[in-house]
């Protein structure tokens, strides 16, 4: 998502990206380009390949034309024109692995919807369920026997017994910070460097030459973050510790692996040591699971053996359908219920009208039934794994000291020859030039992946021979990429 991306830039070719908007200059160093990137190279490429991007999508330049004079931006999100082209692409539709554009072209999706298609697009099986639902109503604000289904479902898979819905992660990640804020009586909150919980308020706050500071990106900001939110590098273990006595944490709000300024893994042992002092220090273990469910069935915890006190899975759950949930450990959940019992009448700040409406739950229990099953993963992490050998081979023959990381069927390549273990590691790893420029020429090649840093997902539609259409356009980028 892109809180964790420079903003877009039109000419990538100077050689240095801009610093990570949270994080002043002197803290997010910029990556110089390879020495061996000619600069004048670089500026050539560019501009050849946005008048290739112009010349292959006029209609989706006139619907861009058409769509600047009613939407802010031009787009009716405004991270839609985030990408790295000359003008918003327009879809026709898309299905399995694959996206059409309003002028015919085919490309391979390797974003995915930035995860939110992460099993694949219009799954036939989440189709027919929410086709059938739009027939019998979508929204009463009453429950359905897909909610029991989809409840049971949920606490087989992720090991949480007692669930709530959202519409979106973001929602999911602001109500759980009320239920454990009235559960616990604490008030403050932990969070790593660099993180992403979507568009929760308390999360945007960075570290700044060792002092936390407001992400200076926000807009209309007028409450000071700083005061409830404690920040810590992530792989930091003294750092975490002397956090967590001062005794005033909450909870620790974290992605198993960090996604979202690129990808940063866990040390050995970090989440056994992390989960000990949490507990030791009576705070609790929120996981945002919304990006590392590309993990496996039961996301990243089950496959690793962390027990979180509470769960967060979002954009992927309905197969598109915007939904969320969120799961409870029992001693969590009883806290959270007797905190409501023990509030005066009135709204709690938590839900909204449309959340777990009946569509989403069909889509849901379709996804979660149907489509995201045992089978499927074996797929995704087979064309993962075949992915990321082939991005690292790729990098190897062209000589760029760049490397390759993985958490099941997603993966990503950075600008460094070391992974990150840190948040400002990885933001000094980034280069919003250069990504712009090889996102662009491979979109222009018939490939697309994510916009906001080089993340690639597998779905299970994806072909290995989509993989292999996708490693040919690398290398071919690579290629022009490193003519003196």
């Amino acid at each position: 998502m892109p809180s964790a991306t420079p903003t877009p830039n039109t000419s990538p070719a100077s050689g240095s990206a801009p610093p990570h908007p949270g994080l002043p200059a002197a803290d997010a160093p910029s990556n110089p380009t390879p020495a061996r990137l000619s600069a004048s190279r670089l500026q050539a490429m560019a501009a050849s390949e946005r008048a290739r991007y112009v010349a292959a999508n006029p209609r989706s330049q006139a619907l861009a034309e058409r769509a600047a004079a009613h939407w802010l931006f031009g787009v009716p999100l405004h991270w839609m024109n985030d990408w790295s082209t000359p003008f918003a692409l327009h879809v026709a539709h898309a299905s399995g692995a694959t996206v059409t554009d309003v002028d015919g072209n085919i490309r391979v999706d390797f974003c995915l919807g930035d995860t939110g298609a992460m099993f694949g697009h219009a799954a036939p099986a989440v189709a027919q369920a929410v086709a059938t639902q739009m027939q019998r109503g979508c929204t009463t604000m009453l429950a359905t026997e897909d909610a029991a289904w989809v409840g049971e479902e949920l606490a087989r898979r992720f090991g949480l017994p007692v669930w709530q819905s959202a519409m979106t992660a973001s929602d999911a990640n602001r109500f759980l910070l009320r239920w454990v804020r009235a559960a616990t009586g604490r008030k403050k909150l932990l969070v790593f460097n660099g993180c992403y919980h979507g568009t929760v308020d308390d999360v945007f706050v960075d570290l700044v030459r060792g002092k936390p500071q407001m992400r200076d990106s926000l807009l209309g900001q007028v409450v000071d973050l700083t005061a409830h939110t404690v920040v810590v590098e992530f792989n930091d273990l003294p750092a975490l510790q002397a956090a967590l006595q001062e005794g005033d944490i909450a909870c620790v709000l974290a992605e198993p692996v960090m996604t979202n300024i690129g990808m940063v893994l866990p040390e050995d042992g970090f989440w056994q040591q992390a989960q000990a002092l949490i507990r030791q220090h009576g705070a609790l273990l929120i996981l945002d699971e919304t990006h590392t469910l590309s993990s496996g069935c039961g996301g990243y915890a089950q496959a690793h053996g962390l027990q979180p006190d509470a769960l967060v899975l979002g954009k992927p759950m309905g197969g598109g359908v915007p939904c969320a949930v969120y799961g409870f450990s029992a001693e969590l959940a009883q806290r959270a219920m007797q905190a409501k019992r023990d509030a005066p009448p009135g709204h709690s700040g938590i839900g909204t009208t449309l959340t777990a409406n009946m569509l989403a739950m069909a889509a849901m229990r379709a996804t979660l039934g149907a489509v995201a099953t045992e089978a499927a993963y074996a797929h995704m992490l087979r064309i993962a794994d075949r992915m990321a050998k082939g991005l690292r081979d790729c990098i190897a023959r062209h000589a760029l000291p760049w490397c390759v990381t993985q958490v099941g069927a997603r993966c990503e390549f950075q600008f460094g020859p070391i992974a990150p273990r840190n948040g400002s590691e990885a933001a000094s790893l980034m280069d919003a030039e250069l990504e712009q420029l090889i996102h662009l020429a491979l979109l222009n090649r018939g490939v697309m992946i994510t916009p906001f840093h080089n993340m690639l997902l597998a779905c299970p539609a994806t072909t290995e021979a989509q993989v292999e259409s996708l490693l040919r356009a690398l290398d071919e980028v690579l290629a022009l990429l490193t003519q003196p």
